[in-house]
């Protein structure tokens, strides 16, 4: 394979293992039933007038399967921690003791795990799009090669590499989400 060739697969992989992670935190904040602190990712706290992330303001464990605690370092935004779970809408309902937020994390309905399974799926679907317009991508930066004297065979060959290795990443979603699926629907 030509150099400019590689390069470009090179940088179509990494920007495809990059959809991978993505999809793969975006994930964990699904919940499957059990307490993760990763659920509260994505939870910004106005503090002082800045957007902070909740895990920089506090202390997040899970002492137990079905309960998540948060422990900040200022007790003074208790409440506002409080009210940004509860604005997440994230179905989970937090207890403040005047110390501490406890969360307890509710048994899944049926019908919440029907849902986070259209949600995991929807997550999935995004995931291809930006693997496919990845692709598109690569795909016109090797045509553009072909103006600076790279042979068509090349091209050809590269688009084909490409395509082999979208399809490779399209399977690794449908894995990742099977076992998600699979994750939420178990009792």
């Amino acid at each position: 394979m030509i150099e400019e060739v590689r390069i470009c697969y090179d940088t179509t992989k990494e920007e495809m293992d990059k959809v991978i992670k993505f999809l793969e935190n975006e994930l964990l904040k699904i919940r499957a039933g059990k307490a993760s602190p990763n659920m509260l990712d994505g939870i910004y706290i106005d503090y002082y007038g800045t957007k902070t992330p909740l895990n920089q303001i506090a202390n997040i464990a899970t002492p137990d399967p079905r309960t998540i605690i948060v422990h900040p370092w200022d007790k003074s935004v208790l409440e506002t921690i409080e009210k940004a779970i509860l604005q997440a809408n994230i179905g989970l309902t937090p207890q403040n003791n005047g110390e501490i937020i406890r969360i307890p994390i509710p048994p899944l309905s049926e019908e919440r795990r029907l849902q986070l399974v259209k949600q995991v799926k929807n997550e999935a679907e995004k995931a291809k799009v930006s693997i496919r317009n990845i692709r598109r991508d690569a795909n016109e930066s090797l045509k553009k090669l072909k103006k600076n004297g790279i042979s068509e065979d090349e091209i050809k060959n590269g688009e084909e590499k490409i395509q082999k290795l979208t399809d490779q990443y399209i399977e690794k979603i449908d894995k990742i989400l099977s076992i998600k699926e699979k994750e939420l629907l178990t009792l």
